[in-house]
């Protein structure tokens, strides 16, 4: 964590001279002070004015670091009453239907899709045996960010055949949603075959997009999307941000 010093300290000063920008400093600081229980659910962060002096720095620096805190989905702010802690978590069901926008709005939240890069590529091994295709065939890969309010929860990427769906991308960033990419296609029903999960850690393109510090752990979750005669749709590989989800798997 950053050490807590006095305005002008030469602790203050590395760190501008490595170029670690202050406020994400201190976001970084209360989101593992959050993340290790110091906090608790719904309970008050200090003031503007006690962050500032403990760190030394002018409230402008604090307030950009709380706004962080927001962007992470770790704290609330109510005008009047300040800083509050939100630690609960998003309930994931994983099962044969698994839709991020309806697992979302069954929450009570709004869901978002955004496309951050797609390209075509030849499909490895792994990929290929997904989807029933050959070892080098062309697939479509889409890195799309997931978020509840606004507040990232996952990065997907997905698989699917370069040659069926060869605008699959363009598709996507039209209606933001697979379900409705895929009817577009004239699929109008698809399953879950198999889930597997497991966790990582962030790397430095995953933790800036899931507004995450980097080296946070990550739940991994891998699937296979199948049609009701059981043709492969699409594989994914997603990263989930472990402190806004609880993945539960219905049977």
């Amino acid at each position: 964590m950053l050490t807590r010093t006095p305005r002008g300290s030469s602790n203050k000063n590395h760190l501008l001279v490595r170029g670690i920008t202050l406020w994400r400093c201190i976001a970084d600081d209360f989101e593992q002070m959050i993340l290790v229980g110091k906090y608790d659910n719904g309970e008050r962060l200090p003031a503007e004015s006690e962050i500032a002096a403990r760190y030394g720095v002018n409230r402008h620096t604090v307030r950009r670091a709380i706004a962080e805190l927001g962007a992470r989905g770790l704290v609330r702010t109510e005008r009047g009453s300040g800083t509050f802690v939100k630690t609960d978590k998003l309930d994931y069901r994983i099962g044969q239907r698994t839709r991020f926008s309806e697992i979302v709005a069954a929450a009570g939240h709004e869901a978002e899709g955004r496309l951050q890069g797609h390209r075509l590529e030849p499909a490895s091994e792994d990929i290929a045996g997904r989807l029933g295709l050959k070892p080098g065939d062309a697939v479509v890969r889409l890195e799309i960010v997931r978020a509840s309010d606004r507040v990232p929860i996952s990065i997907a990427t997905t698989w699917l055949d370069g040659q069926r769906f060869c605008e699959a991308a363009k598709i996507f960033r039209r209606v933001r949603s697979i379900t409705r990419m895929l009817e577009h296609y004239g699929i109008s029903t698809y399953r879950r075959k198999w889930t597997r999960i497991g966790a990582t850690f962030t790397d430095a393109v995953d933790a800036g997009r899931l507004r995450l510090s980097v080296h946070r752990p990550v739940l991994v979750v891998e699937s296979l999307d199948v049609s009701p005669t059981d043709e492969p749709i699409l594989t994914t590989r997603g990263r989930f941000a472990a402190d806004r989800v609880a993945l539960i798997v219905e049977s």
